[in-house]
């Protein structure tokens, strides 16, 4: 396999994935290593731009990683490795920092999302977030980005650092990434408002499904999830002014690897209590096997130090000679 087809991605290691993870990216990624060499890794130099408990975080980085291998990511055929252990990320940001433009980053809508109202508060590692984001996929010249339309943007700016660093030292040295952007429901929307995306974040646990939750909960979920009093119809078209229930079909085809129309086809004129049944029982037969196999590998916290350890090692082997590259482009001495 030869680098013109390389994938980076990364995830941050906050806990708690949930199906929106797993359907918007997780899944996608193992589907990815057929075509392309895969570079995973869980971000927490990202993390740590918001304030982390150390403990969470070791946590939370082992539970992301056996969320990965139990959704079918191969640790011996890709690389999955945890973002602080290879120092060339934080070495080719700083590098990138000074290209970088403030302009560039001011336009970044998630900075001022996270920030908020606080945003003279904010680090400046929030500020600068997207600068890292570029270090970590430039730093294995990957070809090939999955994105999600949130962050198309950043892919954008990597693109201009790419280019940007490329014009100001007269060579051909980075690529200019590109986006894979996968089709229908890579967006899942939170369970009680369709017109929000699911989120960890959300302080309700019964607005999403986890990749943790057992068959009962997910169940239990599913049964609450917010719907209107009509029955399902006969095409997708018609489910552009319901987000809840446009939501659940969403959910299912893309469970069932079926386009929405075919879901609306089957259930056509069905009552939404027992299109959530068949719903619960398909998420259910998809979901856990992952979830059985998370805990096992949990049990097992040495050998997910391992994988990590070794991926590291083979990250750290890739990045390297780039890295050492750059130095020598933008001149520094390197007796």
């Amino acid at each position: 396999m030869t680098a013109t087809k390389r994938i980076f991605s990364g995830v941050q290691p906050t806990g708690n994935l949930h199906l929106g993870n797993y359907l918007g990216a997780i899944r996608n990624w193992a589907h990815l290593q057929d075509d392309y060499e895969c570079i995973y890794c869980v971000v927490d130099l990202h993390a740590i731009t918001q304030p982390q408990d150390p403990a969470t975080l070791r946590a939370s980085t082992r539970e992301v990683t056996a969320s990965l291998i139990a959704s079918g990511i191969d640790p011996q055929g890709s690389i999955i490795f945890n973002q602080s252990q290879v120092t060339a990320h934080a070495e080719l940001a700083w590098i990138f920092n000074c290209v970088a433009k403030i302009g560039w980053l001011n336009r970044m809508t998630q900075f001022k999302d996270k920030a908020g109202k606080n945003r003279e508060n904010a680090s400046a590692g929030l500020y600068i977030y997207p600068v890292l984001m570029a270090a970590d996929i430039l730093a294995y010249k990957a070809t090939h980005v999955p994105v999600g339309e949130d962050q198309k943007q950043h892919l954008e700016l990597t693109r201009d650092i790419a280019g940007s660093f490329n014009d100001a030292y007269g060579v051909e040295f980075f690529p200019l990434t590109e986006p894979l952007i996968f089709g229908e429901a890579t967006r899942v929307m939170n369970l009680r408002d369709g017109t929000k995306k699911m989120s960890k974040s959300d302080e309700s646990d019964y607005t999403r499904i986890n990749l943790t939750d057992d068959a009962d909960l997910i169940a239990q979920k599913i049964r609450k999830a917010r719907t209107d009093p009509l029955p399902l119809p006969g095409s997708a078209r018609e489910l552009v002014e319901r987000p809840e229930a446009n939501n659940l079909v969403g959910i299912y085809a893309a469970l069932a690897d079926i386009s929405r129309d075919a879901v609306c086809a089957e259930y056509d004129g069905a009552q939404f209590s027992g299109f959530k049944n068949a719903l619960a029982d398909l998420a259910i037969a998809k979901l856990s096997p992952i979830t059985g196999e998370m805990r096992r590998l949990l049990d097992d916290p040495a050998h997910i130090d391992g994988i990590l350890r070794d991926g590291a090692g083979r990250a750290r082997a890739m990045a390297a000679p780039i890295l050492r590259e750059v130095q020598d482009i933008v001149g520094f001495l390197n007796p």
